[in-house]
């Protein structure tokens, strides 16, 4: 069976970083599974505090943002070829097709009929000398799309099990999930924050990025009526096709409805933080997905003990696991997902899912950027 080489790049919501990915696909994505993909190396460049607060700064309209934002590009772009140098560092002598790179999304607006991924990959194409496939949003929303989320025809081709409906999960700054159906059909939306709500308030009150395991959560006690006001949002009830991000679910939302919790202590709020995302994430299973049977988790969320817990014990029927036992690392899944993307692409093959996103049917993602 002859294979050839991919990277993929993901940067996401929760602007930790990018990670990499070098993988070996069969010729024909027909049936790709893991069983016939090959991950060969792998890498993970962290953001600097400067340019992740650049990104973040972007996520609500400023001064000067046109020439911000093109500046980020270029900065992303070379932390993207950093990324990209220290996996061909491990396989020096491997051929590579293309490198598909999902950029950073610093506003998602589908309901305007569009989205935008910042990156430069032109440049990105000139420090590496290979082909750059980006942009793999906006044909979809073109089409009528989401443009979001793209990876359940990914997670679909390599985590289906015919006649056993299976949700895969990820939690990154925004939760998704995938809905493999039983019967073969594959449905997926955004269910609401991840992360992302969790990381901003513990930035605020402890300095750190993220609450390492839950451990913050857990010293602390979910509060009812903060969790009932946090759930009452229009996003939540919408029926899917359906995607969110930072341009909903960020602090100033947060803050607002805090204002009729003063008297909550600060840790209990993070603990009522973690309840909402597993609420969230299991209100939508339930709904949408009443005949699942297992769910797989990635993203950074899987590290967080407190979350899975609470997720395990929403849905005490529901099988929970990571996709590591399906073979595929937790913060290796999304990589790989654009890493396939840009070998649809170069096969002119659809990569995404009309089911999912509400496009008017099939389309090829992405433009080239050739070397």
């Amino acid at each position: 069976m002859s294979l050839k080489n991919y990277i993929g790049l993901m940067s996401g919501t929760s602007l930790d970083g990018v990670d990499g990915v070098l993988v070996a696909f069969p010729d024909s994505t027909a049936g790709n599974n893991h069983t016939a993909m090959q991950l060969l190396a792998s890498a993970h460049i962290p953001f600097s505090t400067e340019l992740k607060q650049q990104a973040m700064a972007l996520q609500q309209a400023g001064e000067n943002e046109i020439e911000r934002e093109a500046a980020l590009a270029n900065q992303l772009a070379i932390v993207y070829a950093e990324c990209v140098t220290e996996l061909r560092r491990q396989h020096p002598n491997l051929q590579v097709q293309a490198i598909g790179v999902h950029g950073q999304t610093i506003r998602h607006r589908p309901d305007l009929g569009f989205t935008r991924q910042t990156n430069n990959p032109a440049l990105l194409a000139e420090l590496t000398g290979i082909d750059v496939i980006a942009d793999f949003r906006s044909r979809d929303i073109a089409a009528g799309g989401q443009g979001a989320p793209l990876v359940p025809a990914f997670h679909r081709a390599v985590f289906a099990k015919t006649g056993e409906c299976r949700v895969v999960l990820n939690i990154g700054g925004i939760s998704n999930i995938s809905i493999l159906h039983a019967d073969g059909r594959t449905t997926g939306f955004d269910t609401g924050p991840g992360n992302v709500l969790m990381d901003a308030w513990i930035l605020q009150h402890q300095g750190l990025a993220y609450d390492a395991n839950g451990a913050w959560a857990a010293q602390g006690q979910p509060d009812p009526q903060l969790l009932a006001s946090l759930c009452d949002e229009v996003f939540l009830r919408q029926s899917p096709p359906k995607s969110t991000g930072r341009d909903f679910f960020h602090l100033p939302w947060l803050q607002q409805k805090l204002q009729a919790f003063k008297h909550l202590s600060v840790v209990d709020v993070q603990a009522t933080l973690c309840a909402f995302t597993a609420q969230s994430i299991t209100d939508a299973i339930r709904e949408f997905a009443p005949e699942c049977v297992a769910v797989y988790v990635c993203g950074g969320g899987a590290y967080n003990v407190s979350l899975m817990q609470a997720l395990a014990q929403a849905l005490p029927q529901v099988h929970w696991d990571t996709t590591e036992s399906l073979g595929v690392e937790v913060h290796h899944v999304e990589a790989l997902a654009f890493a396939w993307l840009a070998q649809r692409f170069v096969q002119r093959e659809a990569g995404n899912l009309s089911d999912v996103t509400a496009a008017r049917g099939a389309r090829i993602l992405g433009a080239l950027y050739p070397a």
